[in-house]
């Protein structure tokens, strides 16, 4: 690979990632003869230019701004993920000893399952497969995983099973997953029966959490969940776009971006 300039160099990792899904610090270090801190650099900076999506160990093509798709979870837990555990660690401090809470499916609810360990007991009830395996891992906690139909994609449980058993817990702290938010239409996904358990969740829950990177708002996908009105606080982090968590308080909607 020719490096003769930072911006070549920068210009042939997107090259690459048009020919291939995933780049590696490493190989990219290798193949340029730059050092990794400055290859870091570089996917930094077409990071923040919206060119690709930062990875652990290197970095990934931007997928297609389509909503509606709906990306494996494999895929979706290297998107963002230092701005997902911040999130995830900020919701944790939301939560009391001896609570009850549940757990949606998703990469940010999971980084709030990895830090629950200061609690000596909590009951916890999810929707989803990885994150019950997380929790059971702590061996303190009640955990209680909703049955169901297995969506791969998100390794949630869905279907009118989840929904019937759902429908027996009440008044829990819930942390909900976000697709898709925007002030004007709220809360949407691309699969209708996550679409469906998630509209009873909320209409259970005490109190109604979302944790989503900044990524997420301004964006529509394709099955309604809920109106924005509808959560009681939206944690993120501070790229959250300019305007609205002013817009967000004028609705009673409390904001946490960190």
């Amino acid at each position: 690979m020719n490096s003769s300039s930072a911006k070549e160099r920068r210009a042939l990792i997107l090259q690459l990632l048009e020919q291939k899904e995933e780049v590696l610090v490493t190989d990219l270090s290798r193949d340029t003869g730059i050092s990794e801190v400055t290859i870091r650099k570089d996917l930094t900076i077409l990071q923040n230019r919206h060119l690709l999506i930062r990875t652990r160990g290197g970095a990934m093509r931007k997928p297609v701004e389509n909503t509606s798709e709906d990306i494996a979870i494999t895929k979706k837990r290297m998107f963002n993920f230092k701005e997902k555990e911040r999130i995830g660690e900020e919701a944790a401090r939301l939560i009391n000893d001896g609570d009850f809470i549940m757990l949606d499916s998703g990469t940010t609810t999971l980084e709030v399952a990895r830090h629950l360990e200061r609690f000596t007991h909590l009951r916890i009830l999810t929707n989803a497969m990885n994150i019950a395996t997380e929790l059971v891992a702590y061996k303190r906690f009640d955990v209680i995983l909703l049955g169901g139909n297995v969506r791969v994609n998100s390794y949630s449980m869905v279907g009118p099973l989840a929904l019937s058993v759902l429908r027996n817990f009440s008044g829990y702290k819930l942390f909900l997953g976000v697709d898709s938010f925007s002030i004007e239409n709220g809360v949407s996904t691309p699969d209708l029966e996550e679409a469906l358990l998630n509209q009873v969740m909320i209409q259970q829950a005490g109190k109604v959490y979302a944790v989503f990177d900044s990524s997420k708002f301004n964006k529509r996908s394709f099955v309604h969940i809920a109106n924005a009105n509808q959560l009681d606080c939206i944690i993120t982090d501070r790229a959250i776009p300019t305007g609205i968590p002013s817009k967000l308080k004028s609705l009673g909607v409390e904001v946490r971006a960190v």
